[in-house]
């Protein structure tokens, strides 16, 4: 964009990616890179065990308003009152039940969590900050 911020008000299409939650850098907000032990901030250079990464909301949308379609990305704990949980919470939940389930991804999001994110956001209409 041109560095103009503004409302916009439009309305969600569809969801662009079944990834709502991802490892994010406590500093800078940057994906952070995970390996069993240790995560790695490729932006700032934070490092720390797996086990204390803090992880964020970033929800893809496709939205139209009454004249242009737009791909927009969310961010972040303004999406906590639509999850219920914070990022961290549903993170825990999401591999809770692809470990009872036998998900070989214990970060791949339930086919469920998927149709009620799509359920509770396709047709309904927004103010984006853009």
């Amino acid at each position: 964009m041109n560095g103009v911020r503004g409302l916009l008000a439009a309305s969600v299409i569809s969801i662009q990616d079944s990834c709502f939650v991802y490892p994010a850098c406590q500093k800078c907000y940057s994906r952070l890179l995970l390996d069993s032990r240790r995560f790695n901030c490729l932006k700032c250079g934070c490092r720390g065990e797996a086990e204390d990464a803090g992880y964020r909301y970033r929800l893809s949308l496709k939205i139209a308003d009454t004249r242009d379609l737009f791909d927009i990305t969310v961010f972040g704990s303004c999406l906590d009152p639509f999850f219920g949980v914070t990022a961290e919470d549903l993170q825990r939940c999401i591999q809770d039940f692809n470990q009872l389930s036998g998900e070989i991804n214990p970060d791949a999001s339930p086919g469920e969590l998927v149709q009620a994110v799509e359920t509770c956001f396709i047709g309904r209409r927004f103010i984006f900050g853009v």
